[in-house]
């Protein structure tokens, strides 16, 4: 199990590492923006802080977009423990 801390709301939830950080914050109650579900609408995106993730399909980021932290919550999966920003 890892442990998600999303700020800047300051809140964790658990994620086993085979659901996307989407479904684990759902699941734990916490009202995280999202829309498809699927990665096409980037209402989920948000910024890695720290921690790994991995994907089972790389989603449409620039290069600039990855530098920058964003990714997809609606498709990683936590590699790890990891600090989220909602922006």
């Amino acid at each position: 199990m890892y442990q998600v801390r999303l700020l800047p709301h300051d809140v964790t939830f658990a994620t086993d590492g085979e659901q996307t950080l989407l479904e684990a914050a759902l699941n734990a109650g916490i009202a995280f923006p999202n829309r498809c579900q699927v990665g096409a609408c980037a209402m989920c995106m948000c910024r890695k802080q720290q921690g790994e993730i991995r994907y089972q399909l790389e989603p449409m980021l620039t290069e600039k977009e990855q530098a920058e932290g964003w990714i997809f919550a609606c498709q990683a999966m936590a590699n790890s423990d990891l600090v989220l920003q909602l922006d």
